[in-house]
């Protein structure tokens, strides 16, 4: 019984190998989409948890300067001789790659390539030439260093770790150390680090690196539209198993007649769904090796730009995504047959003579209720909710309930214009139109959030440019910007600067926590390019004359809404300074777009005051333009400034707009994709459609209409539905860019965008989609306009 079953089952696919296509393309589309995403994800965190195994930043306790500054080698040996468990770790750039010197007789276990107990070769680690790890594609950026180059896959990408001697010395830092790693066992005989070393403060292990924090918003969108993108392909599937189903009515009903158990029907045709679904998972996986592959080298460097976090631009084939990639085709197949299977089960024995076809009129009105609850609770959640999470279950409550509303109000659209409609074609146009509608309802759902997607993304993608660039005309007043190596440097640079450049803006700036957020406190000088040029979104009065007094602090939006820190709210801005218990009132909140950290800005005279130690990191030189190239030459020649450690105005600029481009050229990649998804959604439903229509069309064929009008009308009602969807999609699309801007990008990244509308951009976008409803309508009508008048003939020997 359970082979005759198969065979039934099995011959339906035989004759419908379209359906199954649709199927398995559809399927695979979806999950390489969602498996792409997840493959990026996974090879981002990989190499977040690599550097943070490196570096030991998640599980040691550490030691650093109170001014941010290097650390004596003499300051070691006391702290080793008073009893402290420490390793030393210096680092710095050789090039593009990150050199991490550690001292493999005292770093724990975990942290060192080569150890006391790990078996390796310390001997060549520590000794002349010595040893250097790092992954294959690091020492091809790797200036030569003389030392012997060990491959280690499991390295972070652009880092490399040998003996902290060698390091000093590739880094011409002979002497020096950046910071101390705290062991777990320490005795209980050691002095205390204040008596020690009172200039050193210790630093608790932060749980989780500050990379992976900062980009979880970035990765948490990626899923989102990841899980978009799969949501538009189970449209498709959920159409192809529907019309499956439907057409099977019969044959179950046979089978069920021939004494087959509704249970074992049942649970085969689930396993049969199993099996085309792994299949097409598996097609879907590679397909998502593909696109990962292609897009992660701009992930790589939006997230180099954006957060300073090194990921490899190489994929690695990791059980993770594509285990996802399977799991989701399962679970997103069980979602759509969950449906027609219950139908199944519920259906009567000798049900189902007359297949149900899908074009028929139903009523709406569960679906529009569906469709409402959904859009209140979206504004529910937008209102009263909080928290990224939230944001985007408000997001998808939203999409899912505007889709949902899609047939109902296409519906109530066509009838108004049928009732309007004067002679018999026209009229039975518009009613033939509303009658496809239940049968392409899933394909315009889909085309629906595509559009939407498109429109809201351009939107707050275009949005964030055009107040971006008003941000960096503000921000980067100085003609040239000067980078500061050491502390010599930075006063040769002061003194070229005072005799040739008219002012001199010095950068000041340590990295410490306020209120529990990682930030970083900056020193200005009371200039008026500050005054000029930042634009304040918050204010006390005078407030630039309070700052210059040292009365208070500027604080980003970032730090202002995270934090939830007001006008008046007081700060600690003293802690590791000879003043820990100073806190200061918040003065003012200005926008800083494109920044991951909080900001907490003092004048330069407390900053000085409080943190005496730290070196001048950046000089802004403001200048006549005219004479730029002339400073240029002095810096070079009189401080040994290099060539690329002078920046001026425009080339920041453009190196930042460069970074901005970058950043959502996966998301743009992610939009195409759908959209084209969406395409081939609707090509699909109009081929399996066409053959039921053929009973509807002879009539009208057999009273005088040509097959090729009749397939110009077909064109014709795919671009009408496909307008009205357009129509329909833009205000969703403006809503989901709302959401964007005002909510998710204010709980992701700490700062809400003005909304700006981009009219033209949304006209190409309804032409685009057009064209692709057109392309897909082609193949159908086409085929229409060929069909034998034998075949249209048939359907009146047929009893209906």
């Amino acid at each position: 019984m359970t082979a005759a079953i198969l065979s039934a089952l099995a011959s339906h696919w035989r004759r419908n190998l379209l359906q199954l296509l649709t199927l398995l393309v559809g399927l695979a589309l979806a999950t390489a989409l969602w498996s792409g995403v997840q493959a990026i994800n996974a090879e981002a965190r990989a190499s977040y948890k690599a550097a943070a195994a490196t570096l030991g930043e998640s599980q040691y306790p550490q030691i650093t300067a109170q001014d941010g500054g290097a650390i004596a080698q003499q300051t070691y040996v006391a702290l080793r001789r008073a009893g402290w468990m420490v390793s030393p770790v210096v680092e710095g750039r050789l090039g593009p790659v990150r050199i991490v010197g550690i001292e493999p007789l005292t770093a724990p276990s975990d942290l060192a390539p080569v150890n006391t107990g790990s078996g390796g070769d310390l001997g060549a680690f520590l000794l002349a030439p010595g040893q250097v790890f790092a992954q294959e594609e690091t020492f091809a950026r790797l200036p030569d260093t003389g030392s012997q180059h060990v491959v280690s896959p499991d390295m972070a990408p652009d880092m490399a770790i040998t003996d902290i001697g060698l390091a000093q010395h590739l880094l011409d830092r002979p002497g020096e150390i950046d910071r101390l790693i705290v062991l777990p066992d320490q005795p209980l005989s050691r002095r205390p680090l204040a008596e020690v070393a009172p200039h050193l403060t210790s630093v608790a292990p932060q749980g989780r690196n500050d990379i992976a924090q900062l980009t979880d918003s970035f990765h948490l969108n990626l899923t989102a539209f990841g899980l978009l993108s799969f949501a538009v392909g189970l449209f498709i599937v959920h159409g192809a198993i529907g019309l499956a189903f439907e057409q099977r009515r019969t044959m179950v009903r046979t089978l069920r007649a021939l004494g087959a158990p509704l249970k074992r029907l049942i649970a085969l045709m689930a396993a049969e769904l199993a099996v085309l679904a792994l299949v097409a998972g598996l097609i879907g996986v590679v397909l998502g090796y593909v696109i990962a592959a292609a897009l992660l080298p701009d992930v790589a460097a939006t997230l180099r730009g954006l957060y300073g976090a090194d990921v490899s631009g190489q994929m690695t084939f990791r059980p993770i995504w594509w285990l996802s990639g399977l799991a989701i085709a399962l679970i997103g197949t069980a979602v759509a047959a969950s449906g027609a299977l219950w139908s199944i089960a519920r259906m009567p024995l000798l049900g189902g003579a007359h297949a149900r076809a899908l074009s028929m009129s139903h009523r709406h009105t569960r679906q529009s209720v569906m469709a409402m609850g959904l859009l209140v609770l979206a504004a529910a959640l937008a209102i009263w909710g909080q928290g990224l999470l939230v944001g985007f279950a408000m997001l998808g409550a939203l999409l899912i309930g505007g889709a949902l509303a899609l047939p109902p109000l296409l519906t109530l659209l066509l009838s108004r214009a049928e009732k309007r409609a004067r002679g018999p074609i026209t009229q039975w146009f518009w009613a033939d139109t509303r009658q496809q509608v239940p049968g392409l309802s899933l394909a315009l759902m889909a085309l629906m959030l595509a559009m939407a997607a498109n429109v809201g993304v351009s939107t707050m993608v275009s949005s964030f440019r055009l107040t971006f660039v008003g941000f960096l005309d503000q921000r980067l007043a100085a003609e040239l910007y000067v980078r500061v190596d050491d502390p010599a440097q930075a006063d040769a640079i002061a003194a070229v600067a005072t005799r040739h450049a008219d002012v001199i803006l010095p950068r000041l700036s340590v990295d410490r926590s306020i209120a529990g957020l990682p930030a970083e406190i900056m020193g200005v000088r009371d200039h008026a390019t500050y005054r000029d040029n930042w634009q304040l979104l918050r204010a006390v009065p005078d407030v630039w004359d309070s700052l210059a007094q040292g009365q208070g602090v500027l604080i980003n939006e970032q730090m202002y809404r995270r934090a939830k820190l007001d006008l008046g709210a007081e700060i600690p801005v003293g802690q590791g300074s000879a003043r820990p218990d100073l806190f200061l009132p918040v003065l003012g909140v200005y926008g800083d777009y494109g920044n991951p950290v909080g900001q907490v800005v003092l004048s330069e005279d407390l900053f000085r005051s409080l943190y005496p130690g730290v070196a001048v990191q950046q000089f802004g030189l403001r200048v006549e333009p005219g004479r730029v190239d002339a400073l240029r030459d002095r810096l070079r020649a009189e401080a040994g400034v290099a060539d690329g450690a002078m920046i001026d105005q425009a080339a920041v600029k453009a190196a930042s707009l460069a970074v901005f481009e970058r950043t959502f050229t996966v998301t743009a990649a992610l939009n195409v994709l759908t959209l084209a998804i969406a395409g081939f959604a609707i090509l699909m439903s109009l081929l399996t459609l066409a053959a039921m229509r053929l009973p509807q069309l002879a009539p009208v064929w057999a009273l005088g209409l040509t097959r090729r009008r009749l397939a110009a009308l077909d064109l014709l009602r795919a671009l009408v539905l496909a307008t009205l969807t357009g129509a329909l999609a833009l205000p969703l699309g403006l809503t989901l860019a709302w959401a964007l801007l005002a909510i998710v990008n204010v709980e992701a990244f700490g700062w809400r965008l003005p909304m700006y509308l981009f009219p033209l951009d949304y006209l190409r976008l309804g032409i685009l989609t057009l064209l692709a409803a057109a392309i897909a309508a082609l193949w159908p009508a086409w085929r229409l306009s060929r069909t034998p008048p034998a075949q249209l003939l048939g359907v009146f020997r047929h009893e209906r």
